[in-house]
């Protein structure tokens, strides 16, 4: 089932940032920013456990409690369980990403992709959200960046436990649709291999950006568009290189990345182009991708990202990054259209 027309935009909110991503992030200012978000139309949300140990959830639901749940598309996640037994935060083994919530609420992680423990989350994070279903939900994080040489074990774990729970959870309209969360390629090619369970929607976060999309496009694109699974574009701008941050892929920029951006920060002036408009539209150009969801923790930045995907950038400005090799020759552009 395709998710295409029950989105109201293509453009979500990723729920990260709430779970304290890389800040302590005061509640008034977590609550306000998803209030601007709802203020400016967007109607579909993306959280999970995983963010903040239940934090982002929890903001989520009392942020949005207050409308009703007929009007909005919310997806979670599944993987990990949340306890209430503590842990330190910080020595938390998140692979790749390790630190990146330290901030967040000390209650222990646990990661298991087990049927038993799939409806056990998606119990738990209704609790969080303040309400009685999910439109989506996404399998976390199976993939290299978390469970390095061990990952195909938590794939297969997955395969006969999460997918095929919720295979049923969607063949029963419990939810509407389900797929991976992931960071990397390589999991979402394997998961399309399966004659079944099949997904309807995948989650792919930072790897169809202006600073990495390669990969995608040699086989992952091309084979979502053709087996009808949407794709939803997570990290829009690689962790926040893209939008004044310094972080890419959640750690700081290196110097090849930083020189990177300046080039493509060069041809978005001479343009008159935000980089935020080109990292939205781009990721947007390409007929696999149903929705972006870039992650905010300040209402001003819920402001810049709709002003960046109604801004007009010239076919010239796209075909000066083409020329420039600061996009595939493969890569689908908005421009393309009007050459």
């Amino acid at each position: 089932m395709s998710i295409r027309n029950k989105l109201k935009s293509k453009l979500g909110f990723g729920t990260a940032p709430l779970g304290n991503m890389f800040r302590n992030i005061p509640d008034a200012e977590a609550l306000a920013t998803v209030q601007a978000a709802w203020d400016k139309g967007v109607r579909y949300f993306d959280t999970a456990p995983l963010y903040g140990a239940g934090l982002s959830e929890i903001r989520l639901g009392e942020a949005l409690a207050g409308h009703k749940r007929d009007e909005y598309i919310l997806s979670s996640k599944v993987g990990r369980v949340i306890l209430d037994e503590v842990e330190d935060p910080a020595a938390r083994q998140l692979g790749e990403k390790g630190g990146v919530f330290q901030f967040g609420r000390p209650n222990k992680i646990v990661n298991d992709y087990s049927a038993d423990a799939t409806l056990r989350s998606i119990e738990d994070s209704l609790k969080r959200l303040k309400t009685d279903h999910l439109d989506i939900v996404f399998v976390h994080d199976v993939a290299q960046d978390f469970y390095g040489d061990e990952w195909l074990i938590q794939f297969e774990a997955a395969r006969t436990g999460a997918f095929r729970a919720l295979d049923r959870l969607r063949d029963e309209g419990v939810i509407k649709g389900w797929g991976l969360g992931v960071n990397r390629v390589e999991a979402v090619e394997l998961l399309l291999d399966l004659n079944e369970p099949k997904p309807d929607v995948t989650l792919l976060a930072g790897r169809y950006t202006l600073l990495d999309h390669e990969r995608a496009l040699q086989r992952l694109m091309p084979a979502a568009l053709q087996q009808g699974m949407d794709i939803v574009v997570g990290g829009p701008y690689s962790s926040g290189i893209l939008a004044g941050g310094a972080h890419f892929e959640y750690q700081q920029a290196s110097p090849e990345i930083i020189a990177k951006v300046e080039r493509i920060k060069a041809i978005a002036q001479r343009h008159n182009v935000s980089v935020k408009a080109a990292a939205l539209q781009f990721a947007l150009a390409n007929p696999a991708v149903a929705a972006v969801i870039p992650g905010a923790s300040r209402p001003e930045r819920i402001e810049e990202d709709h002003a960046a995907l109604n801004e007009k950038p010239s076919a010239a400005f796209w075909q000066e990054m083409r020329e420039q090799k600061l996009v595939s020759a493969a890569a689908p552009l908005p421009g393309d259209a009007k050459e």
